[in-house]
């Protein structure tokens, strides 16, 4: 059984596994990889979960484990910085699932047992991460339990340790699946709404009130002076609020950053190199060639309308744009040299609706020759069901169907579909096999016109790189390791320095990125220290110096006394207009004259509930106010955070657009919320997580 080629081609033409999943459980499972004895310091761990220390060794050995798993799924590697960061993103996540959330509910008396995770595989209750995956279906397209325990099989021989790779990723996703949604279900069920509940929350949201009021906004500046807000006040609300104030381990820090760019040397001298080799450009019959020795711009097989070249350059763009051939003139802009060689043109379509056979094997190309011949009127999808590898794809019911594609979303290789002729099968290979392919729809055809495009940038001499790493020399020797020198080295050097604050996973400094080393040094040393020269991407000279520390754990009552200070003044303030608003009114028994008095205006409000279906517009001590307020009187002053609030209700009206049902969804939404909150709490204190440090 050839499982593992299918289940590739499978995941290397659409989603593959870890994208279909989410990858929110395991690949492997690290038990079998985590060594009893972790490092005696902590400084080496990527972190702790549920007093569990995880070393950065063992972490990066997992993270190795499942790039290798997702390469033999997908048959893609994980090799760019944006697929390895997901990838340890999804392991983390992985340990987090089994040292703390899979324990947390076992210990609610959950268990999955052994011929429950049979029954998921092969039984009546198939797991939906087995339904959903694709890779055990049928010719019918159901799940069949057959060709799972053929799987099953083949992964216990020892000739298939792949396989026993891949087995032990399903049985863990598979398991790990089936607590959680027992956990979740018992959750929900646990913090359902009883009957007077239910009854209550149809009748709060099926009573809307007809509201008018004025509202005397609140100027919170200039400060008003007679509100005086104490330190006692201050330690008080600190004492009381004091989870608010935690915080992660952060630096102030100062740095000078000195940009190695051409100078006006090195530019004249690509000029020179680029005209000299223009020449060979424009007359070469093997541009591909050229441009791959000679051009930061390689050889591309797209299509480009007018317009579509302007994000390279407009004034090549506009070359192309008014020529049916030729190349063009040198452009430079900036540090960089365009020429542009118009190569063909034609009226291609934006889209082509494809559909394919897949064959794989040393046999295919001559399999494909054999079906290509085959292929009469309306057989191509009843061919495709029979022999295509690929049997994912069915748009609009038919096998084989692929859709829409785009130049944007073309799989790689299949270029030649938008210059194929419509209705006319051919063959074409790409890394997933051999495919029979035909373009049976297009969109309107469009003139078109395929462009070479020379680009070359100009780069540092020597001689540049030494004069600016010079100047960074200069600035961190008169440094000398202390950040007051290097304040009064910025300031002899003309140098201008930038502050920031930042915190174990800060990897970006303004528009410079992949500076994570400056970010190491800045935690690795004291306030007060200044650091030498750090190269950063080989292109930026930074010189930082620490200017405060602060650690993990709570902020101190010292550094967060401003802002407490500015929100007790707004609570106070907003009190005391309230108050000011009673004694303005003092004497009016209506709201007209109220707002007479004050000389405001009387608006108006439909439809306000004490429910989930309140205004968004209105604040919630007004909602509140309303509610509880007696029809046709003078309600108010309610001090609101936009003012002070003075209404009467004129009237209420019972209806029955809320039904049972939509209480029961809303209850459902809570449920969803409080189970995702209950997860986010369990971690609180029992995940620490140092990944920052080393990625």
């Amino acid at each position: 059984m050839a499982a593992l080629e299918t289940i590739r081609t499978k995941f290397g033409i659409g989603a593959s596994l870890i994208i279909a999943f989410g990858l929110l459980l395991f690949l492997v499972n690290p038990s079998d990889i985590i060594q009893t004895i972790q490092s005696a310091s902590s400084r080496y761990d990527v972190g702790k979960i549920n007093g569990k220390s995880i070393s950065y060794t063992d972490f990066d050995q997992l993270v190795k484990q499942n790039a290798d798993v997702n390469q033999m799924l997908t048959g893609v590697s994980t090799s760019s910085e944006e697929a390895q960061k997901q990838m340890r993103e999804q392991t983390w996540q992985n340990l987090i699932q089994e040292y703390l959330i899979i324990p947390t509910i076992q210990k609610a008396g959950i268990n999955v047992g052994q011929q429950e995770q049979i029954d998921l595989f092969v039984g009546d209750n198939i797991s939906p991460v087995i339904v959903s995956s694709g890779l055990f279906r049928d010719e019918n397209g159901n799940v069949s339990p057959a060709l799972v325990r053929d799987f099953m099989e083949a992964s216990s021989s020892d000739q298939n340790p792949q396989y026993l790779q891949i087995r032990n990723y399903l049985q863990n996703l598979v398991r790990n699946n089936r607590y959680t949604t027992k956990y979740s279900n018992l959750f929900s069920a646990s913090s359902m709404e009883n009957a007077l509940q239910l009854q209550k929350s149809i009748a709060e949201n099926n009573t809307l009130a007809n509201v008018d009021f004025v509202v005397s906004n609140n100027t919170y500046f200039p400060m008003d002076t007679t509100i005086v807000v104490s330190s006692a006040d201050i330690r008080k609300y600190y004492k009381d609020h004091k989870e608010n104030f935690r915080q992660k381990a952060t630096r102030d820090i100062e740095y000078a950053v000195f940009e190695v760019v051409p100078s006006a040397q090195d530019i004249a001298a690509q000029n020179n190199e680029f005209a000299a080799q223009y020449e060979e450009f424009v007359a070469t019959e093997n541009v591909r060639a050229f441009l791959q020795r000679n051009s930061d711009r390689q050889w591309s097989d797209r299509w480009y309308k007018s317009g579509e070249l302007r994000s390279v350059n407009a004034d090549i763009d506009a070359f192309v744009s008014e020529n049916a051939s030729g190349a063009s003139p040198v452009v430079a802009s900036g540090n960089t040299f365009y020429a542009a060689r118009i190569m063909d043109m034609a009226n291609i379509p934006d889209s082509v609706y494809v559909r394919h056979i897949l064959l794989q094997g040393t046999d295919a190309r001559h399999q494909a020759d054999s079906l290509l011949g085959e292929l009469k009127g309306n057989n191509f999808a009843a061919l495709a069901t029979l022999y295509s590898v690929d049997q994912n794809y069915a748009m609009d019911g038919e096998m084989g169907n692929l859709g829409w594609m785009t130049q944007n979303s073309v799989i790689p290789g299949f270029e030649p579909i938008f210059t194929a002729a419509k209705g006319k099968p051919f063959i074409l290979t790409t890394q997933y096999g051999t495919h029979i392919v035909e373009v049976t729809k297009t969109t309107a055809p469009v003139a078109k016109k395929q462009v070479a495009v020379f680009e070359k940038s100009a780069i540092p001499s020597k001689e540049t790189y030494a004069r600016i790493y010079n100047q960074a020399n200069i600035l961190a020797t008169r440094a000398a390791g202390k950040y007051s020198n290097y304040k009064a080295a910025c300031d002899s050097t003309g140098t201008y320095s930038r502050s920031m604050t930042i915190n174990e996973g800060t990897d970006t400094y303004g528009s410079i990125g992949h500076a994570k080393e400056v970010t190491r040094w800045c935690f690795d040393n004291k306030p007060g220290k200044a650091s030498n020269i750090i190269t950063v991407d080989n292109n930026y000279f930074f010189v930082a110096a620490v200017k405060e520390a602060h650690k993990e754990g709570y902020a101190k009552v010292e550094e967060v006394a401003e802002n407490i200070r500015t929100n007790l003044y707004y609570d106070l303030y907003a009190k005391k207009q309230a108050e000011r608003v009673a004694e303005k009114i003092q004497g009016a028994t209506t709201l007209e004259q109220a707002a007479e008095k004050l000389g405001l205006q009387v608006n108006s409000l439909t439809d306000v509930t004490f429910s989930t279906n309140s205004a968004a517009t209105t604040e919630p001590a007004f909602v509140g106010a309303v509610a509880a307020a007696k029809e046709n009187v003078l309600a108010g002053p309610v001090a609101g955070t936009v003012g002070s609030y003075l209404f009467r209700v004129n009237g209420r009206e019972t209806g029955s657009f809320y039904t049972e049902d939509d209480a029961r969804n809303y209850q459902a939404q809570v449920n969803n919320y409080n189970l995702q909150l209950l997860m986010s709490v369990m971690m609180d204190k029992t995940v620490k997580d140092n990944r920052a440090r080393f990625y």
